[in-house]
């Protein structure tokens, strides 16, 4: 029983704990100057836009377009 209410105070401050990060984080994020927001956007949509190429060269076959058939000889 004592093992119990031990593991159950551990969870609790867990949680609390992880609560009071986001909390801060949060608060740190609404701080922020427009020209943050703008680099933020930017870097999102950078990341975006990374991420389409390479499931589009995925797609294709690899950089530059090139077959996966010309690599099994």
């Amino acid at each position: 029983m004592v093992l119990v209410v031990i593991v159950g105070v551990a969870l609790l401050g867990l949680v609390a704990w992880a609560t009071v990060v986001l909390i801060r984080r949060d608060r740190r994020r609404l701080e922020t100057t427009a020209d943050a927001h703008r680099i933020e956007s930017a870097a999102t949509q950078g990341i975006r836009d990374a991420r389409r190429r390479a499931r589009a060269l995925d797609r294709i076959g690899g950089a530059g377009g090139i077959s996966r058939l010309d690599v099994r000889e």
